[in-house]
């Protein structure tokens, strides 16, 4: 077995389901802890700051602090400051964890002609803004999107995701949107040089198949998908991004590593 030496962690479906935490989860988190891997919970959620994550997850019996935790609020607002003037003006779709780590970096929220338009989930999401965020790329503003995910997971079943208010968008002005979060490299790359290790020596750790594997294969890491979440087995088996590992869930995958 290969001894990583970090680990990027998914969270829904992986380290809890809704609000209660996946069996042998947290005693994963301890072993990390105790043999001293770095680590990071690695999120699309673009709603939640690292804050509350790492809040809801002490919550659970899971030890968390901020520094644990890493967004695609994050990921998108590091871009921005890689790519953009200081001070530049963004139409922003979304929720308290996307507006403070924009505003925190020091863009201009604004629907008064916008450089950019970032889409995160919202679900307060309506026809207007809608309409000003489409105008805005009509105009040259350029869109970017925290993630792409079509669905949410939630205690009642699948709900609408951040990728279908960035498809309402796309359709209304005719342009397609930069994707910042998983399965894209671009979140992975920084969340590796948060973490201070190579692709090569770190594993992603995830239920999906879509998100997390093909992140995984997109940024040159091993993966292991575990059964808890979203994928099965038989859908690992035919589906384009193989999973470097597969485990029922991270306790077996614990145990594969004391072996």
């Amino acid at each position: 077995m290969i001894a990583y030496k970090g680990y990027l962690l998914d969270l829904d479906g992986t380290i809890y389901r809704g609000g209660e935490a996946v069996p042998g989860a947290a005693a994963f988190i301890s072993y990390l802890k105790e043999r001293h891997i770095p680590y990071l919970y690695l999120t699309n959620n673009a709603s939640a700051s690292p804050e509350h994550v790492a809040e809801r997850l002490c919550a659970m019996g899971i030890e968390a602090a901020p520094a644990d935790v890493y967004t695609s609020s994050m990921a998108t607002a590091t871009y921005l400051r890689e790519q953009a003037s200081p001070g530049a003006k963004v139409y922003m779709i979304g929720e308290d964890g996307l507006r403070e780590q924009l505003m925190a970096s020091g863009f201009v929220l604004t629907d008064e002609s916008p450089d950019y338009v970032v889409v995160g989930i919202d679900r307060a999401f309506t026809y207007e803004k809608l309409a000003a965020a489409a105008r805005a790329v009509r105009a040259g503003a350029v869109l970017i999107a925290t993630n792409a995910d079509a669905a949410l997971p939630t205690e009642k079943g699948l709900y609408p995701g951040n990728g279908s208010l960035v498809a309402a968008v796309s359709v209304a002005s005719a342009t397609k949107p930069i994707v910042i979060g998983k399965p894209q490299p671009i979140i992975v790359q920084y969340a590796l040089e948060r973490l201070g290790t190579k692709a090569a020596e770190t594993l992603i750790v995830g239920d999906n198949l879509y998100t997390d594997i093909e992140a995984g294969a997109n940024s040159g890491l091993d993966s292991l998908l575990v059964l808890t979440g979203y994928s099965t087995r038989a859908e690992a088996e035919i589906h384009p991004a193989r999973p470097t590992h597969i485990a029922e869930d991270l306790t077996q995958w614990r145990k594969s590593l004391l072996s």
